[in-house]
């Protein structure tokens, strides 16, 4: 009887923790679980319901099932446009400033001297406001005094209409988000090259290998799981942008920069057709989840992690 006792007393002591580590963890994810419902659950559900419906602003809403979604994939040029126009700039988009983040990375990894004062360079871009990156850039892209038309007549290069122009209007814009994304995506990069083990290099440096085969056998596939994440992040993220369009472009020229969120903002704020927005919202949500799973999917086959053996 006294070793059950003795055995006992750990034993309801452990449960006691355990049942108030559960209550004081339930205290604390019920604030977050609060605002996920109001603030992100809840308006889902009545945006799914709106898509329903024909509801515009001033008017009731009145139930018409599918027929938004009819709409959109028979008679809605805008739709097309916009969804061509935001694929485009999501494929070319998200690897250019993936890699000019993984380069940025590439380069601030190696000891010289001022390192810290150019991480910050790189880095700075990230924090500065949006709508001051478009201003500031609206400038460097102006064909008649801007510098990068000024840079290409030196070099004896015909200048560029940039955003004002239909062809060169989605390229331009990804220059600007890769420039100033790019140092956030940094940082993550040197998380990932400063987690590699340097015995791996050491194997290579006995076995005769150069910077090459570093890079080839040991950087680049130890930073898979970086890059994976960094591409889902910025694929949802360009597939989602709206500010650039709306400050900087308004859509144009030519519809050229009618971006797929931008599209959602003028249905439901400009033309007031509330429930249409809606449902290109769900729309929106499903291609994202489709592009995100497709990534998934092809990650198997080219996600390392630590031992070899793919994700």
């Amino acid at each position: 009887m006294i070793y059950k006792a003795n055995v006992s007393r750990p034993e309801k002591r452990l449960h006691g923790i355990a049942s108030m580590e559960r209550k004081w963890g339930i205290i604390f994810a019920t604030p977050i679980m609060i605002g996920f419902t109001i603030f992100i659950l809840g308006p889902m559900i009545a945006s799914l319901y709106f898509s329903l419906t024909n509801w515009e602003i001033g008017s009731p809403a009145e139930f018409i099932g599918l027929s938004n979604y009819k709409k959109m994939f028979t008679e809605d040029t805008a739709f097309r446009k916009s969804l061509v126009v935001s694929l485009y700039y999501a494929v070319l988009g998200t690897p250019v400033t993936v890699l000019f983040g993984f380069l940025a990375a590439l380069l601030m990894n190696n000891k010289i001297r001022f390192l810290s004062l150019f991480r910050t360079i790189f880095y700075l871009p990230s924090v500065v406001p949006g709508i001051a990156v478009i201003i500031i850039w609206m400038y460097l892209y102006n064909p008649e005094f801007g510098i990068f038309n000024s840079i290409l007549d030196f070099l004896g290069i015909p200048g560029l209409e940039w955003v004002y122009s239909e062809a060169t209007a989605v390229p331009s814009i990804v220059l600007m988000v890769a420039w100033q994304s790019s140092g956030a995506l940094m940082i993550i990069f040197l998380a990932g090259l400063q987690g590699t083990p340097a015995h791996l290099y050491e194997a290579i440096e006995v076995d005769g290998g150069k910077s090459w085969h570093k890079f080839w056998y040991i950087t680049l596939p130890s930073l898979t799981p970086t890059i994976f994440y960094c591409l889902i992040t910025q694929l949802i993220a360009t597939i989602q942008v709206f500010d650039v369009a709306y400050a900087m472009t308004q859509g144009g020229p030519n519809n050229a920069t009618r971006f797929f969120v931008y599209n959602i903002y003028t249905t439901a704020f400009s033309q007031s057709k509330m429930g249409y927005a809606s449902a290109l919202a769900w729309i929106l949500f499903v291609i994202i989840a489709l592009l995100t799973f497709v990534v998934f999917k092809t990650s198997k086959s080219w996600v390392y992690y630590e031992g070899g053996d793919k994700h």
